[in-house]
């Protein structure tokens, strides 16, 4: 075959490869690499393509001769002369320089061995969390915070201003987690949550619930006598009507975005009329002192929250697993006795149902000869069943679900939180934590 010396007419094809072999156990890498513009080989070897197979035919006979070459010097042969083993391929010489690279020199510039994913990658345990970032709302010494702490240990928590921040802080990549509560046992549902999440993408992977544990601050040297107004998170303020009766303490109230903002608005401002309903955590942060201590309502009060991500984590069966969907029909609230029938069946315990009214269709107007139009609203409905969605018995009701419903959305999968709690105490440091 003649060799072709002039250049390729299309120069602006450039056609470029690169493979890499491991012949054991010689360990060499092959790198080939064809390109009309800058590659051109001694001894008449051209830029063409036929050219370029003949160059991969001779680094193909190099690793077999140097294959011979390893085998011959461990039986202790002489492996002079090897480079000249081959005498032509396709008419070529073997004098071409095309030099093997070892694989000891090549792996510098190749990534690390890692291990293959497991399924503990996947679907981590709650308590799992070492250095995410997590988003919460409030400031340093919410409630949200200590929350954040139990769910992932050892985190980055990061403070946002509003729920709706939190969910887009992980949406944008700011944060890798969320942890946001959803429902209290006296003050009830968070509503907002729950219609952030049928408006966001994120799903649930966890959930941790804490006890409550309110205390009444206000800065150094106050006296409840000097009290005029005392300012929380909604919540705080329900959870504790009771108790600041019972103190004599006939002043207002005013809702503010959460507890710990409440302490350091006061610190800031010097305000020695104002008390404020949060953690004894944030009295130390922000220097305020605790006239009361435990005014929660209820020694029982408990706030659940939910953790979010941008990805699921896969259903498992060898634990606890509690599953949270909503869903909703044309034909309005009459299709919720199938549903719930489609879990009694299967003995799927539900945990929560929660409606919401449909924001895009809140009324649905029904036409009647005798009576006239009549007027219903349109809900949304929230439910959580324990159950996962590994197991058959759940894709099953799901699947019967589906026919009744014109929506349905699995908001998460998730493990239940089987942390044993004792009713809040005063005494106990570990029960300071409210969900607000």
């Amino acid at each position: 075959m003649q060799s072709l010396s002039t250049p390729s007419p299309i120069k602006s094809l450039i056609w470029q490869r690169s493979r890499v072999t491991r012949v054991s156990p010689s360990k060499l890498v092959l790198q080939c690499i064809y390109n009309s513009d800058s590659v051109s080989f001694q001894n008449g070897v051209g830029p063409n393509r036929s050219d370029w197979q003949s160059s991969c035919a001779i680094l193909a006979s190099k690793v077999v001769a140097q294959q011979q070459s390893i085998d011959k010097s461990a039986s202790g042969g002489d492996a002079d002369g090897v480079a000249d083993h081959v005498a032509a391929v396709n008419g070529h010489k073997t004098s071409v320089e095309l030099n093997l690279v070892p694989i000891e020199r090549a792996t510098s510039k190749l990534t690390t061995k890692q291990n293959p994913l497991s399924i503990t990658d996947f679907c981590p345990p709650p308590m799992h969390g070492s250095q995410l970032r997590v988003a919460y709302q409030g400031v340093p010494g919410a409630y949200s915070e200590a929350a954040a702490g139990k769910a992932y240990p050892n985190c980055e928590a990061t403070p946002c201003d509003q729920f709706e921040v939190a969910f887009q802080a992980v949406e944008l990549w700011i944060a890798d987690r969320a942890v946001l509560p959803v429902e209290n046992s006296l003050g009830g549902s968070i509503h907002r949550n729950y219609d952030l999440l049928l408006r966001h993408r994120l799903h649930i992977v966890g959930e941790v619930q804490l006890p409550v544990h309110h205390c009444l601050l206000a800065l150094p040297g106050v006296r409840k006598e000097y009290i005029k107004r005392v300012i929380s998170h909604p919540q705080a303020l329900a959870q504790c009507e009771l108790t600041l009766t019972k103190l004599g303490l006939q002043v207002a109230r005013e809702a503010v975005d959460d507890t710990a903002g409440a302490a350091e608005y006061i610190a800031a401002n010097n305000l020695r009329d104002t008390a404020a309903i949060a953690s004894a955590r944030a009295a130390d942060l922000y220097g305020m002192q605790i006239l009361a201590d435990g005014i929660q309502d209820d020694s029982s009060n408990v706030t659940r929250f939910v953790m979010l991500a941008r990805d699921p984590i896969i259903p498992r069966t060898d634990r606890p697993f509690k599953t949270s969907i909503v869903f909703a029909h044309d034909k309005g609230t009459s299709v919720l006795f199938k549903v719930l029938s489609a879990f009694a069946f299967r003995n799927i315990s539900l945990t929560k149902i929660e409606s919401r009214p449909h924001r895009n269709r809140p009324i649905r107007l029904v036409d009647d000869a005798n009576v006239g139009t009549a007027k219903h609203f349109e809900y949304m409905f929230y439910v959580d069943f324990e159950a996962s969605m590994a197991e058959v018995r759940a894709q099953n009701a799901l699947a019967e679900v589906q026919e009744f419903t014109s929506f349905l959305r699995v908001l998460g999968s998730y493990p239940m939180d089987m942390t044993p709690w004792c009713p809040s105490r005063g005494d106990d440091d570990d029960d300071e934590k409210n969900l607000f």
